[in-house]
């Protein structure tokens, strides 16, 4: 969405389809890890840069088992990337083509899944990025630049809340994490609000454990009641928690 670097890893999956605006299709090389809930080593990921325009399709091994294709995965998995080369290019209708494809008459023998989705990076005036130190003067003038940015969009509605979830991840940051520690501010669909570190230790959100210390425990409690979702996203050099808000016209 803003800088079109998709990071993956498998859970004893076979890897995605990419389809690039030239038509091209793309299978990425991923080590593939143990399924959800088996074995305890961590998954590896593998990132790669996706076009403006490129096909980024998700998929159970189901799909590729539908009647009259047991056993003839590879097969089934080229008549997957002919069919998403459909050429009305819209997700909706290249769902349609592969599953008319693959999935005669849609009665798997299987669970079949498939999500497709296109890429469209934003303009950089739908981001807003600030590098922090690492001191804890700087959380006032955080929520000042979200604020200033969200009136440049025309957010002012979302400004109380917004400055709370900046202000809560900014001190976590600060206080628990190492640096770099940068915000940043994506106006999509939804307003997101990232701050990143250098810390691979995550988050654990639990309520205030009682009277005698009212003000531990609170901060991702409250960004859980104020928000629409939230998360960490790990990467090599530390991690991101994202925060996500419905905007006015969303």
């Amino acid at each position: 969405m803003v800088a079109r670097h998709c990071t993956l890893a498998s859970a004893a999956h076979l890897p995605p389809v990419v389809i690039q605006p030239s038509g091209a299709p793309l299978l990425p090389e991923i080590c593939p890890g143990p399924p959800l809930g088996l074995g305890g080593m961590p998954f590896e990921t593998t990132g790669f840069d996706l076009p403006e325009g490129s096909t980024l399709a998700l998929y159970t091994n189901g799909l590729l088992r539908g009647e009259g294709r047991k056993g003839e995965i590879y097969t089934a998995l080229r008549t997957l990337r002919r069919a998403l080369t459909y050429p009305d290019g819209s997700p909706e209708r290249t769902c349609d083509a592969a599953l008319d494809a693959l999935v005669p008459g849609r009665t798997p023998d299987d669970d079949a899944v498939l999500v497709v989705a296109r890429t469209h990076a934003l303009g950089p005036d739908r981001v807003a990025t600030w590098d922090l130190p690492l001191d804890p003067a700087i959380v006032g003038q955080a929520r000042s630049l979200t604020s200033r940015q969200l009136a440049a969009w025309g957010l002012e509605e979302l400004a109380f809340t917004t400055e709370l979830i900046v202000s809560e991840l900014v001190t976590n940051a600060i206080r628990y994490a190492r640096a770099p520690v940068q915000l940043r501010l994506i106006r999509a669909t939804s307003l997101i609000c990232e701050v990143s570190d250098a810390s691979s230790t995550s988050p654990h959100m639990r309520r205030a454990p009682g009277a005698g210390s009212d003000e531990n425990g609170r901060g991702l409690f409250m960004i859980a009641q104020t928000a629409d979702r939230w998360g960490t996203r790990h990467s090599l050099t530390g991690k991101t928690i994202w925060v996500e808000c419905a905007t006015p016209s969303s």
